[in-house]
């Protein structure tokens, strides 16, 4: 399994020795996936969770920029304005995620200033269960993952 940012070189695939791969086959896939981003192997009973998080997990990203750039009409900015400073927000903290080896709790306690403007945002965002709301929309894409998988649900 791939996700979409494949079409631009950066995706994250994930694949599970089935009963007849051999190391031949893992090793030819990973080749394959490479060419279009990172490749992870994971056991197949967490193929379901992959999915969740990575298979769909563009679309979570496209939605926060939507409902960023939302507040930013909202704030006053015109929309392009509004959306360059989310996308390049996001491309230098995933930069820094992945580059500083540094926990997220860590590099977002880094941007906390006490009373500032960031931990008042925090507190609304907790405040309205957005945490919650990911983790259980995280496990309702692997509930149905693992029902499509089946073939018990249409």
């Amino acid at each position: 399994m791939t996700n979409t940012p494949a079409l631009v070189d950066e995706a994250m695939s994930v694949i599970s020795a089935g009963s007849h791969a051999t190391a031949d086959h893992l090793t030819h896939a990973e080749e394959i996936f490479g060419a279009v981003g990172k490749t992870l192997r994971v056991p197949e009973s967490q193929q379901d969770a992959c999915t969740a998080l990575s298979g769909s997990g563009p679309a979570y990203f496209f939605y926060l920029v939507e409902a960023m750039t939302d507040a930013g009409i909202l704030l006053g900015l015109p929309r392009d304005k509004a959306h360059e400073l989310i996308v390049q927000s996001a491309i230098g903290a995933a930069t820094m995620l992945r580059d500083s080896g540094e926990h997220p709790v860590k590099l977002r306690e880094n941007v906390t200033s006490p009373a500032g403007t960031t931990i008042n945002a925090i507190r609304e965002l907790e405040n309205h269960g957005v945490r919650a709301a990911l983790i259980a929309a995280l496990e309702a894409a692997r509930d149905r993952s693992r029902e499509l998988a089946s073939g018990t649900k249409d």
